[in-house]
């Protein structure tokens, strides 16, 4: 039977790949996109769903926030919405040590009314992409679906209250919403803030790159259509009320990463310049969880690591136009430079 799935977020990086996923292995169902079109967001994203004559007929553009509740209402409305799979968030640590309000109008406010919305018109499901981030530092074992929320910096806090948000709406009214948290993306069309984007388009021109101390910070790194199948998973298949991990067991520190990253660029290590980090004692050593809960659902990453790297950082250089248009924006160029411009000087 078709759906319809409103993918709030979705012309950003992992919202338009689930939008993609749902495209290509789900064939009756609809996507219709909510999305501010923020710093994040581009319409160049999703172009080429929306031009693609096997697909433009299944996929729907509104621009809006999800914090405005005329707004969402009067989508899930014209639209005969099914499901809601909420992406929109504010999701850079560094840029909400400098803007924290921000952050807590998306992705709490903005949780609350996509929730209220959900209760309001009786949808079927409504799941809330969170992160492994909110569980805070681990320095052995892993993180499970049981294990304390200790979030350390802004964004992983916001995070946090929204899905502290989707619980107290399960739980009191009984609103069909359920949680993910996956640990850190990468994949195509992914916005040149986060480490492997940032890296990749800034070694192209033989740019300086930041690395944190001595790169030591460890990460889960998940392909980005692993990730959506396990959100794909959780929509159709999870319980209502609970939270499940996404994680690929993929550990690696950012300093291998780098290292990879130059290895395939073919670039020197003397383009590495290691700098303090801004975050100071609020940036995570380390994240890992356990997935066992998901995969019991029937669910497991099918993607090699270097394979889809490499793929990844093919991506970024034979799609230069996408990115090199957002780089060259002031917006983007002055939050380089506020963090990291004292350290790379004129490499900016």
């Amino acid at each position: 039977m078709s759906k319809t799935v409103l993918v709030t977020g979705g012309a950003g990086f992992i919202g338009s790949n689930y939008c993609r996923y749902i495209l290509q292995n789900r064939p009756d169902d609809r996507v219709v996109i909510l999305d501010a079109l923020t710093y994040a967001g581009n319409l160049s994203t999703i172009a080429d769903m929306q031009s693609n004559p096997a697909t433009a007929g299944r996929i729907k553009f509104y621009p809006g926030k999800i914090q405005d509740e005329v707004v969402v209402n009067g989508v899930i409305e014209a639209e005969k919405v099914d499901y809601i799979v909420n992406f929109a968030a504010e999701s850079h640590n560094d840029k909400s040590i400098l803007e924290p309000g921000s952050f807590i109008q998306t992705d709490v406010y903005g949780v609350f009314v996509l929730l209220d919305a959900t209760k309001r018109h009786n949808l079927e499901r409504m799941l809330h992409v969170s992160t492994d981030e909110v569980y805070g530092t681990i320095d052995n074992g892993q993180f499970t679906e049981n294990s304390p929320i200790e979030p350390n910096t802004p964004y992983s806090a916001s995070k946090a209250g929204g899905e502290m948000q989707v619980r107290a709406h399960v739980i009191t009214y009984g609103t069909p919403a359920l949680t993910t948290r996956c640990g850190n993306n990468y994949g195509a069309y992914q916005y040149p803030e986060k480490l492997i984007p940032f890296f990749v388009t800034r070694l192209m021109d033989d740019k300086k790159v930041p690395l944190y101390g001595a790169g030591n910070q460890v990460r889960d790194w998940v392909y980005v259509f692993d990730h959506c199948a396990g959100i794909d998973r959780v929509l159709h298949d999870g319980k209502i009320g609970e939270a499940y991990n996404i994680g690929s067991e993929g550990e690696r520190t950012n300093l291998e990463i780098t290292h990879a990253l130059l290895r395939l660029l073919g670039k020197p290590e003397s383009l590495v310049k290691h700098i303090p980090d801004p975050r100071g004692g609020a940036h995570d050593k380390r994240y890992s969880v356990n997935a066992d809960k998901l995969r019991a659902l029937g669910w497991k990453p099918a993607h090699n690591f270097e394979e889809t790297l490499e793929q990844t950082v093919r991506w970024y250089v034979d799609n230069q136009s996408w990115w090199r248009e957002i780089t060259a924006k002031p917006d983007y160029q002055a939050f380089i430079a506020r963090f990291y411009g004292k350290y790379l000087g004129e490499d900016l």
